[in-house]
């Protein structure tokens, strides 16, 4: 849905459907603390009470100048973190530290050496009480877990800006490079970028270049607020009220009870398919609302010939102070894509609609520079990262490295089976793949949820690895067919840039 502006000095009313608000560790935390009754934990009414308060703050910081709209994002982001962390606020002063120095120090090598320390003083925060600390509260964790993002995408802005300079010093010429800085960030403006309000514990994702953007919008108030917002808004109710009615009939902690293994093999399968149910409505609720909250201050409004993508912002050059009309949308910060998550045909695309810019920052930063050619081991590195990002619960692993086993079974029988099918018997491909996928993520979530290896495994074993022993039949079936050879390159090609397009348009035939 795009919005247009006819009038940039009127206010208007509308705008585009808007990381997982990426803390996702986080509120899996909390979705333990709440998942055996209808009721929410006060961690979780913490949370609520700040996203519901960004929202109308948020249209107050429209009116705001450049100086005072960036001094006042951060305080005010700082007391959220002071308040709800206390003394735990430290953990991300010193990571934001750090970083800074690192970028001053080198910013050739600073790509690689904030991932390095960031990545490791993210171990630290988690093993803290190893060392005889206090263990973070969950909100921490939240703070951290986004910080951990900006901090790696900001050293890898820093290091393309310096990058740039040095072509324009040598060609003699400005360089055309979408989205890059105009200026190396100070002390202050990374310290205001970590603690902008606007999503500091509840996400999503966005860069340092987009924060600037918000900074220095010319005409804020021009800018779509109210309709998007409430668009954006209009099926959290309904979101929370299936959550709280599913929820309460089948908590996630009877999976543990030990009367749960009395029951048949289709109760216990059928388990797992309403516990991501449960899972995906408090998910679908929580971005919504927190893509609610950047919509309403005008955080990530790009005219639509920008071209957005989630969490990376621009792709085309723009002019934000052209007066023309304009059609603007929020991409920019869009976490999720609700219908498509459910309804998209295979667990590859299914994973672009969620958490979508986290998405964006493992396909940047993470998947290029994987140790391995081959796509299923890229994409296996990459899931073993987003799984150490989330935490050190075996759980987070287990369903993580099943992805790239799904992701080379449905690549074997689309190359050995639906490629030898007509029309009519690709479409009922679609549809059984369709049913398959939605099931890989129902047995994947109970690992996210269930978080200790024993249980996990547990319930695994419990419908017998049904999903682990299909796919590993659909790869054996695609080799016995002679899939293999067409499946490797095909997953080879989703690797360039043109099939990257034609898988987007793919995506929304899905």
């Amino acid at each position: 849905m795009s919005f247009n502006v006819t009038k940039p000095e009127v206010l208007s009313l509308s705008v585009e459907t808007c990381c997982e608000w990426q803390s996702r560790a986080w509120f899996v935390s909390i979705y333990h603390q709440s998942s055996s009754a209808a009721t929410m934990s006060p961690d979780e009414l913490v949370y609520l009470g700040v996203l519901a308060a960004s929202i109308p703050l948020g249209f107050l910081f429209r009116y705001l100048s450049p100086p005072v709209k960036q001094g006042a994002a951060m305080l005010l982001g700082l007391s959220i973190t002071i308040t709800t962390c206390q003394v735990h606020t430290l953990h991300s002063l010193v990571t934001v530290i750090g970083t800074w120095i690192i970028i001053k120090s080198n910013w050739r090598l600073a790509p690689a050496l904030s991932l390095t320390w960031t990545f490791l003083y993210l171990l630290f925060f988690r093993l803290v009480t190893w060392f005889g600390l206090p263990a973070p509260t969950p909100f921490a964790n939240a703070v951290q877990l986004l910080l951990t993002l900006k901090m790696v995408s900001l050293a890898n802005e820093v290091h393309g800006f310096h990058v740039e300079k040095k072509k324009e010093v040598s060609s003699f010429s400005r360089s055309s490079a979408v989205g890059r800085l105009s200026r190396e960030p100070s002390l202050y403006d990374i310290l205001s970028y970590s603690y902008c309000y606007v999503g500091v514990m509840t996400g999503p994702f966005f860069r340092f270049q987009t924060y600037t953007d918000w900074l220095e919008q010319p005409k804020p108030l021009a800018l779509p607020g109210w309709e998007p917002c409430l668009q954006r808004l209009k099926l959290v109710p309904v979101f929370g009220a299936l959550f709280l009615a599913v929820n309460s009939a089948f908590p996630l902690a009877y999976v543990r009870a030990d009367e749960f293994m009395d029951h048949n093999f289709l109760f216990r399968f059928f388990y797992m398919i309403v516990v991501f149910f449960v899972f995906r409505m408090r998910f679908y609720a929580a971005w919504c609302g927190a893509e609610a909250g950047c919509i309403s201050a005008g955080l990530g409004c790009y005219p639509e010939r920008a071209q957005c993508k989630p969490g990376g912002g621009p792709t085309v050059s723009y002019s934000p102070e052209s007066l023309a009309e304009e059609t603007y949308d929020f991409k920019t910060i869009q976490n999720i894509d609700c219908y498509n998550t459910d309804f998209c045909v295979k667990v590859r695309h299914g994973m672009r609609y969620w958490n979508m810019t986290v998405q964006w920052w493992l396909h940047h930063y993470i998947y290029p520079n994987a140790p391995f050619k081959s796509y299923t081991l890229r994409a296996g590195w990459t899931m073993f990262i987003s799984a150490y990002w989330h935490g050190v619960h075996a759980g987070y692993y287990l369903s993580f490295l099943t992805i790239p086993l799904c992701i080379a079974a449905e690549s074997a029988m689309e190359a050995s089976v639906r490629a030898r099918l007509g029309p009519r018997g690709q479409s009922v491909f679609d549809w059984v793949h369709w049913f398959l996928k939605m099931r890989a993520y129902d047995y994947m979530c109970m690992g996210f949820v269930l978080l200790k290896a024993s249980d996990t495994i547990a319930y695994w074993s419990s419908i017998y690895f049904a999903m682990h022993l299909l796919a590993v039949g659909c790869i054996i079936v695609g080799r016995v067919l002679g899939g293999s050879r067409r499946a490797d390159k095909k997953t080879d090609a989703e690797k360039t840039d043109k099939s990257k397009i034609n898988d987007d348009k793919n995506d929304k035939h899905d």
